[in-house]
């Protein structure tokens, strides 16, 4: 049930739902920011991202089992949907399959996973596609068409989401539309990264854009569904708790007011070449998008919805994080988020939504 309450879309924090198995080298530095989907026989999937010594990560697959009164309380590994394999995954220094999101597409009938690939050129955007949750087939990186003066895969990319429908591009195609945050530092040969913005932007922290791929395109070919067109800016960093940047934390769940995503917020300061923060924090926010425009920002959160406060977010692999990844809408309209916790482990709240969206003033809607 909607509720009304005095925070909009606050989140209730229920625990810590999945920690490293000290005894499984493969998540000696922990798990962490899991994408979620409920599989064909309605049991909740999780996609914990696990972490072995020197950064190595790999997507695994987990059943959440509920307790007598209903909430998330545990999980049942069941081995792992990705491991980096491919030459796009795997770099000089370690390799990763990261920070996945899964999305159920009716119209395609298959599951779509986007997580980051931490390959040779730093981080791209993978895609996947599953029809049952557990075989999974790679359809290589994400690819941008040239749009507004730049090439979008010379940047770094990652905070992948996919809406869980068609919606129209801008000439009206049915599509599927991905949220993604560009980094816009390119590399220059024999040289320094140097900052290249797209033509009109001027804010230079990363933001979150967003891109369309025509269904028509996979009539002939599923691997299609790795390019993408029709870039737009959706939003840049805004308060002091986004300082440094902002993107995509969950999947988009359909409510009454739109597109529900929560979105996170970095501040501090980030240390050039180090594997490991120390000095940042990461704070997570609510954003609704328009029903048939996602590109149109109805509601976002002023101040932080869920932010770092308890010892398991606090403290950790990277102290002070909490990272939103996923969203369970259950029966009666109950909503639960899944997030990571200082990048170590993982925790569970259940979402409350407003029963009517708050005003918000214009200043703080701007983009």
């Amino acid at each position: 049930m909607l509720e009304q309450i005095e925070r909009p879309f606050g989140v209730a924090r229920l625990g810590v739902i999945m920690t490293g198995d000290t005894q499984n080298p493969d998540e000696a530095w922990g798990v962490l920011n899991p994408a979620c989907a409920r599989g064909r026989d309605g049991e909740l999937y999780l996609f914990p991202r696990v972490v072995a010594a020197n950064n190595l990560s790999r997507v695994g697959i987990a059943r959440v089992r509920f307790d007598e009164w209903g909430d998330p309380a545990d999980v049942e590994r069941l081995g792992y949907a990705l491991e980096p394999t491919e030459s796009y995954e795997r770099n000089a220094q370690t390799a990763g399959c990261e920070d996945p999101r899964v999305t159920f597409i009716p119209e395609l009938d298959r599951y779509v996973m986007t997580y980051t690939a931490y390959g040779p050129f730093g981080p791209r955007i993978g895609i996947a596609v599953s029809d049952d949750l557990f075989e999974w087939q790679r359809l290589g990186l994400a690819k941008f068409a040239l749009s507004c003066g730049v090439e979008f895969d010379f940047y770094d990319n990652k905070d992948a989401l996919i809406f869980p429908e068609l919606l129209p591009d801008r000439r009206g195609r049915p599509s599927v539309v991905l949220i993604h945050r560009p980094d816009y530092s390119v590399s220059q040969a024999g040289g320094p990264r140097r900052r290249v913005l797209p033509r009109g932007v001027t804010e230079e922290r990363p933001s979150m854009w967003l891109s369309y791929c025509p269904v028509d395109r996979l009539e002939s070919d599923v691997e299609n569904l790795t390019f993408f067109y029709d870039h737009q800016l959706v939003a840049t960093p805004d308060g002091p708790w986004q300082s440094l940047k902002i993107g995509g934390g969950t999947a988009p769940v359909h409510t009454p007011h739109g597109w529900l995503t929560l979105f996170h917020g970095v501040s501090g300061q980030i240390l050039e070449g180090v594997t490991i923060q120390s000095r940042v924090h990461y704070a997570a926010g609510a954003m609704v998008l328009g029903r048939e425009d996602p590109t149109q920002v109805l509601y976002r959160s002023p101040e932080p919805i869920l932010e770092p406060e308890t010892s398991e977010e606090k403290h950790g692999l990277v102290n002070n994080v909490v990272f939103p990844t996923a969203l369970d809408v259950r029966e009666g309209g109950r909503i639960d988020v899944y997030y990571g916790m200082a990048d170590s482990r993982i925790g569970v709240g259940k979402l409350l939504v407003p029963q009517s969206l708050p005003a918000v003033e214009e200043e703080e809607m701007v983009a």
